[in-house]
């Protein structure tokens, strides 16, 4: 590793158990599985982490990595400030080296659609752009991996719907007014939030051999940007420019209904995790929040402090093995990825 890297492991009990600083970018994106995290930066590098070492790392041509999600099958997409979505995945042979397995959408798709006419929609005043491409910044993905789907969000006020196996898109959803921050996904519905402070919810239905999404429910219609989303166990909560966090859960015929809003961090929540009973929210105070749910009140049980830049994204897992793994205590692990250049490792009670 470069002198300029770092990685620090904690044992003295303390919530934060580990470190990773690498001296060459800030940190936008997060993804994690058992073994493995993945972390996006504004250097336009992908790094992959193993047990706080570096494992692998991989680099897009341009475009810093707003957003990474990873597949079943390992593979990873990642979602770019130059509006492409690019697809890696690691070598048979050695899991340490990723290739590019191709961009969203394909360049063979582009040149094809460019030639009809009806395939270009007005994106900007006096401006216009093929319908299968993003023309602003990517900013958050979500895989529908049961139904073979991945969704992106877009800065261009759209949500686009891609096939996973062919990589192409089938439909894209003029969903908001302003840029849409994020965009998540549970059954067969589709959540967004955009900093034109609404949150909408989408159904997705098969027609045919189709699939298309219509306006089921619109949630929030607020002056403060959304900022954030997560889905969990029947719920759906939102972060926002002004701090706060608001509460919906599923009712009958999959109505979603206002429960509470809560409110911790001064400034914009710029992400939120979720896991069984706990929310994470990360804030540009440089502090994340953590929430325990009983019934329909959440209460903040902890801050966690140390990052010395905004909390852009945090990424949640259950150690694998589960508890008896985890020495009986029962704890998750919490990445945290900061505009500080690093990302730390937190230990959270469950209960």
């Amino acid at each position: 590793m470069p002198r300029s890297d770092l990685t620090r492991g904690y044992s003295d009990g303390d919530s934060l158990v580990g470190e990773i600083v690498r001296e060459e970018g800030h940190i936008y994106s997060l993804a994690a599985t058992n073994d493995l995290l993945y972390t996006g930066s504004d250097n336009n590098y992908i790094r992959v982490w193993k047990n706080l070492n570096e494992f692998s790392g991989f680099k897009s041509n341009s475009g810093l990595v707003k957003a990474i999600v990873i597949s079943r099958e390992a593979k990873v997409f990642t979602g770019h400030q130059d509006g492409k979505i690019r697809v890696w995945k690691p070598s048979s042979k050695n899991p340490r080296v990723y290739t590019r397995a191709g961009s969203l959408p394909a360049l063979k798709d582009v040149l094809k659609s460019s030639v009809k006419p009806s395939n270009y929609v007005e994106v900007r005043r006096r401006r216009t752009a093929l319908w299968i491409k993003h023309s602003d910044a990517v900013s958050c993905l979500s895989l529908a991996e049961d139904q073979g789907l991945l969704y992106s969000a877009s800065w261009d006020r759209t949500v686009k719907v891609w096939r996973i196996h062919d990589l192409k898109c089938i439909e894209s959803i003029k969903a908001h007014d302003d840029a849409v921050n994020s965009v998540t996904t549970a059954e067969s519905l589709v959540f967004t939030g955009s900093a034109d402070g609404t949150v909408k919810v989408w159904k997705r239905e098969i027609r045919g051999k189709r699939t298309a999404h219509s306006l089921f429910q619109t949630l929030l219609k607020q002056e403060s940007a959304v900022t954030a989303l997560v889905t969990s166990h029947m719920a759906v909560y939102s972060g926002s420019s002004d701090g706060a966090v608001n509460f919906w859960e599923m009712g009958d015929k999959k109505l979603l209904k206002h429960c509470e809003v809560f409110k911790k961090h001064r400034l914009a929540v710029l992400c939120i995790a979720a896991a069984g009973k706990l929310l994470f929210s990360g804030a540009a105070d440089k502090k994340i929040c953590v929430w325990r749910r009983e019934g329909k009140v959440h209460t903040c049980v902890s801050v966690l402090t140390g990052h010395t830049g905004p909390v852009k994204c945090l990424a949640v897992v259950e150690p694998s093995g589960g508890e008896e793994e985890d020495g009986g205590d029962g704890r998750l692990v919490l990445y945290s990825g900061s505009l500080d250049k690093s990302v730390k490792v937190w230990r959270v009670p469950r209960h």
